[in-house]
């Protein structure tokens, strides 16, 4: 259990000396000592300089040892597969993008060899073979039921469909897999890095190609039975039609009903042809219309009003594509219009996460697991 303690202060804090090691754990100077000496001869610590400069003999750093294990994280769209391999500090040493035209339609286990394409170009790009990776974590539209072991609510998706997803890619790349839904590893960066480090309980809610949402509570992520909580695309509003046939006719936002067809970026950018503006093509071009960011506020309103009713947390914060695009005065809106209503009114944040928020939770989600592999626990 000490030595959890010293790799975890080392993990969070960076380098620090034996002394200040000993202040933060309560232990002992000798005690800390043949602790340090314990993980340096097992890899898992070394060290990193001294601390100059100041009265006496000149202290040791000692940092976690980089190379002790290594993860890949990876993000899935239907464009294709981000891949980014780091060491176990969180320090990224390659990263890699590979298209679906990667693969043919007709090869035989192609999301495997795109799976494998991507996380082998990472390696390359970090000088690192797949023997050294400890494990991978990705992120995918859809939920993984835990009861059949499908991917369900990506029909998008359609490679992605085998019942033993998971193990057919442990063993393509021959480490462990973990999947993982793309919104709920977007909410564990906000957690880490971004806009929820405060709070325990809050719902990040993602407005982008597809619309859906993670729900944690009491610092925990709900996934549900199915693996299913937090896809309020499919959630009936006003104005918009019913989602009806199934998870099939809600995965395009201009098909089915709900949410999703409210304030998914194919939605929005029709809203602002419907408002007459014919030769928009982006979310951001449609959202610099006021009429079209007015509306569109209403919109996320309204969805979110339903969920503030159920879960009742203390943060929303606004990811995706649209909340990027609409930026602060979208946020402003959109809280303009929660006044009046007989609900708790939540605090509203853009997300502030930098570069890709599903990659960046995976990343965190597969060095946690890693960790308490790698790291001994008592």
């Amino acid at each position: 259990m000490n030595d959890r303690a010293a790799l975890d202060l080392l993990v969070s804090q960076g380098p620090l000396t034996r002394t200040r090691i000993g202040e933060l754990t309560g232990l002992s100077k000798p005690t800390a000592s043949q602790l340090l000496a314990r993980l340096e001869a097992a890899g898992l610590v070394r060290t990193t300089g001294n601390v100059t400069g100041r009265p006496g003999p000149n202290a040791q750093l000692y940092e976690i040892n980089p190379t002790a294990a290594h993860v890949a994280a990876l993000a899935v769209d239907q464009q294709g597969i981000t891949a980014a391999v780091a060491d176990i500090t969180g320090q990224v040493l390659g990263e890699e993008r590979v298209g679906t035209d990667a693969v043919a339609e007709d090869a035989p286990n192609r999301t495997a060899q795109l799976v494998a394409q991507a996380v082998d170009g990472a390696l390359a790009k970090a000088g690192l073979g797949r023997g050294q990776l400890h494990g991978a974590v990705i992120g995918t539209p859809g939920a993984l039921d835990p009861r059949t072991g499908r991917l369900r609510y990506a029909p998008h998706l359609p490679d992605w469909h085998s019942r033993a997803l998971e193990e057919e890619l442990a063993e393509a790349l021959g480490m462990p897999v973990t999947l993982e839904n793309d919104v709920n590893l977007a909410a564990v960066a906000e957690q880490h890095d971004g806009a929820a480090q405060d709070v325990d309980d809050f719902v990040l809610v993602w407005a982008d190609e597809g619309v859906g949402a993670a729900l944690v509570l009491g610092g925990r992520l709900l996934r549900g039975a199915t693996g299913g909580a937090g896809e309020i695309g499919y959630m009936p509003l006003p104005g918009a039609p019913l989602s009806r046939g199934g998870e099939r006719s809600a995965a395009r936002a201009d098909a089915g009903g709900g949410f999703q067809r409210l304030v998914g970026a194919p939605s929005i950018i029709e809203l602002a042809r419907e408002y007459g503006a014919p030769d928009v093509r982006t979310v951001a071009g449609a959202l610099a219309h006021d009429a079209v960011r007015a509306e569109v506020a209403r919109r996320l309103a309204t969805g979110l009003t339903a969920v503030v009713a159920v879960v009742d947390p203390q943060l929303i914060v606004l990811s995706g594509e649209v909340a990027q695009a609409g930026g602060e005065e979208l946020r402003a809106l959109v809280e303009e219009e929660f006044t009046g209503l007989a609900l708790p009114r939540p605090v509203l944040r853009l997300s502030r996460t930098e570069g890709n928020p599903i990659l960046l939770g995976a990343l965190r989600t597969a060095l946690a697991a890693t960790r308490d592999a790698v790291f001994p626990t008592g």
